[in-house]
């Protein structure tokens, strides 16, 4: 299993002392903040900074932050899993069962899905492919999640290892993995979330508040029943299903599928406007892998319940949570249930 781990994209990361020391080091300065936070009443990610009274609040109890639907543990472990989704990969399996799936450009203008997983663990998850440096950032609003990956380029392992996150590829979790015959490498490759958990080094946050605020749609908005998202060699459509009540998916022209061949939807869809610049890393090939920036601010568009509402975003910080906020700066409510957050290019 280590060489299957292995054989995508250069060496697997390796746990050292430095690292466990520097991860402690993390976790006290993390503690520390959690009080001072706490102290002050401030809205730090995960304080519940919403208005209490479970309308629109990011942190309303029993529930989880990332939906906004009834859980039994709202502050449930955090497991980030990269999934492949060029055309030999689909349909993917698991990722009907993700609390958030983050859409992100890749080399040669494609694309690949970072699935959030907290509330609910499918048993098998996959086909799982190689990090990238956006998704250190990215995941930073979630703490320190546990991120499972097939590899990375080598020149990006180091950076990996020195980052807060919680890493579980193949070579970390071998119990984790598992080739499939169905299909041929690199494309193959799945994993157990639950098995995947049980290997991360301790300390894995739980879900907490990252700036999704859930309840009734916000006034506005224009009726929307289709929207269409391109990058530079992939489209994705969400089209507005009053029977499935969700944005159901497709990506090139095909329906987007499960596993067991259900429609994938979101009653959520987020089509987030970011910087998409070359990263210092290139892949196998020579191609500059790209970076998504996802600090920062700017626009987006907001899709739910058959309409589009435009809004803004706004992280201040890699460790702050993004805001969504309507033209007059009011909280943007999202549907309870999965959200898709589509960074698309700006």
């Amino acid at each position: 299993m280590r060489a299957a781990g292995a054989a995508e994209n250069g060496r697997s990361t390796g746990r050292s002392t430095g690292r466990r020391a520097a991860r402690a080091r993390v976790r006290i300065r993390a503690l520390a903040a959690l009080v001072a936070c706490a102290a002050l009443l401030t809205g730090c990610p995960g304080a519940g900074d919403g208005d209490g009274d479970g309308d629109g609040d990011g942190g309303r109890e029993g529930r989880s932050p990332f939906t906004g639907e009834s859980v039994a543990d709202a502050s449930a472990p955090v497991l980030a899993v990269k999934i492949d989704n060029v055309a030999a990969a689909r349909p993917q399996t698991g990722l009907e069962r993700a609390d958030i799936v983050y859409v992100e450009q890749v080399e040669s203008g494609l694309t690949r899905l970072l699935a959030v997983y907290s509330s609910d663990l499918p048993p098998t998850v996959g086909p799982v492919r190689s990090a990238r440096e956006s998704d250190i950032e990215l995941l930073r609003q979630f703490g320190e999640p546990a991120l499972a990956y097939s590899g990375a380029q080598s020149k990006l392992v180091p950076v990996l290892e020195a980052s807060p996150l919680h890493l579980v590829p193949p070579g970390e979790a071998p119990g984790a993995y598992s080739r499939s015959a169905d299909r041929s490498a690199p494309h193959n490759m799945y994993l157990d979330p639950q098995a995947a958990l049980r290997e991360a080094p301790d300390g894995v946050s739980g879900a907490s508040d990252i700036g999704f605020r859930f309840g009734a749609a916000p006034q506005g908005g224009r009726a929307d029943t289709e929207e269409a998202v391109r990058f530079p060699a992939v489209r994705y459509d969400f089209v507005w299903s009053a029977e499935y009540d969700r944005w159901l998916v497709s990506i090139d022209g095909q329906e987007a599928t499960t596993a067991d061949n259900d429609r994938l939807g979101a009653p959520t869809v987020v089509l987030q406007r970011v910087e998409i610049r070359d990263s210092r890393f290139r892949d196998r090939g020579g191609s500059v892998s790209p970076y998504s920036e996802t600090v920062g601010s700017g626009e987006a568009t907001v899709l739910r319940g058959g309409r589009a509402y435009e809004a803004r975003w706004s992280r201040p910080s890699a460790e702050s949570g993004t805001e969504f906020t309507t033209p007059e700066g009011d909280p943007m409510t999202f549907a309870e249930g999965q959200v898709w957050v589509v960074l698309a290019p700006r």
